[in-house]
Parts: C-alpha cells; structure tokens; sequence
C-alpha cells in the first residue's frame, strides 16, 4: 500500500510541473506562432500596397476590386524611365543642365514598358490567385475599400484601405489569448487587426504596425 501511494505521489508531483512549465511555455508558443503568422499577413498587404500604388500610377485612382488588381498586374504594363549616361563634376561646375546634356547626346532617355508581374511581383508567380486571400485564413479574403479625402489644404485625393481582422488568421490558436489580443488593441482604440492605408485619411499608405 505504501509503494502504492509513494507512486502516486511521484505521478502527482510530475503532472504538476507539467502542468507548471506549460503553463509558462504555452503563451510563449502563442506569441512566437501569431508573431510568426502577422508576418505573413504584413507581407501580403505590402504586396497589394504596391500593387495599388501602380494601378493609382497608371489609372489616376484606387481600386476596390480584387479581380480588377488582379487582372491589372497580369495584363498592363509600367512606364519606366532608362537613363543612360550621367553629368560629371565637371560639367556640373560649368553650369550644364540636364536639359544640354540631352541635346549634346552627353545622356540619353529611353521610355520603356514592363509588365507589371514583372516589374513588382517577378518571383511570385502565384500572386494572381494568392493577393486577396489572407495567410492562415481558411480561404478569407482582405477587405479592401477605396475612397476619397480632403486634405487640410482642401484638396480631394483618392485613398484606400486594406484590412485582415486577427480572428481571421488565428482559428486554430488559443481563443483566450486571441481575445486578450484584440481588448488591449480596442482599449487603445486601435483596429484589432492589420491594416494598411486609411479611407478616413490620407496617411501616404502607412500601415498600422510602422
């Protein structure tokens, strides 16, 4: 009976530093695999930042419309500027102008057109199907809304935002630090999630973790 209870006893004790050291390595594991996921979702909201910038290059606005971004980076090209050529020091010190390099054949410029798979997303052949969908997600895809604000000088500008919730690429996680996640960012009166660009303002397509 006394060997009985001693093993027991010695089951007890390892269940509770089990259950001790998990319970400082679980939240720990938590982070690392959020940290780890809002990496990747950080990723693909840049990856539409460009995108839309481009598009707003060529188009004079943004787009609401993923198919549209999509079908934009797989068929239109850029207008990029080639120079060849540069002033020296010398030349600089005379008082030559770019304009007279130009003329003199000193530099040169050539307008050329690349395709905007390649000039942005050249080693991401999965772009076109994958720039909507959240990482992690189960098949969720990004809200994305465009729009247009007055500056403080009283100018109209096209903006545009982005947005992944942090429910959406963290089902499989701990519910409970998930949920302690999302209050501290509403007790700070900011957006539980990623965000990139605002439709509420004009913030040059910041986002929300510079």
């Amino acid at each position: 009976m006394k060997t009985v209870l001693q093993i027991l006893l010695t089951i007890a004790i390892i269940l509770l530093a089990y259950m001790a050291v998990e319970s400082i390595n679980r939240p720990v594991r938590f982070q690392q695999e959020y940290e780890s996921r809002r990496d990747k979702v950080i990723e693909r909201l840049k990856e539409i930042r460009s995108a839309q910038v481009a598009y707003r290059s060529m188009h004079g606005e943004f787009t609401s419309s993923f198919d549209t971004l999509s079908n934009f980076i797989a068929e239109d090209s850029l207008v990029l500027v080639r120079m060849e050529g540069n002033l020296t020091d010398s030349m600089l010190d005379a008082g030559m102008t770019e304009r007279q390099a130009l003329d003199l054949g000193i530099i040169s410029r050539d307008t050329i057109r690349r395709s905007v798979k390649d000039s942005l997303f050249r080693n991401k052949s999965w772009i076109l199907d994958s720039i909507s969908y959240i990482p992690y997600s189960q098949g969720e895809k990004f809200e994305m809304e465009k729009g247009n604000v007055e500056t403080a000088s009283g100018i109209k500008v096209p903006v545009f935002q982005a947005q992944a919730h942090n429910n959406t690429f963290t089902k499989d996680l701990n519910r409970q630090e998930v949920i302690n996640i999302n209050d501290r960012q509403t007790q700070l009166d900011r957006y539980p999630g990623l965000r990139v660009g605002s439709i509420e303002q004009a913030n040059n397509n910041a986002g929300n973790w510079e």
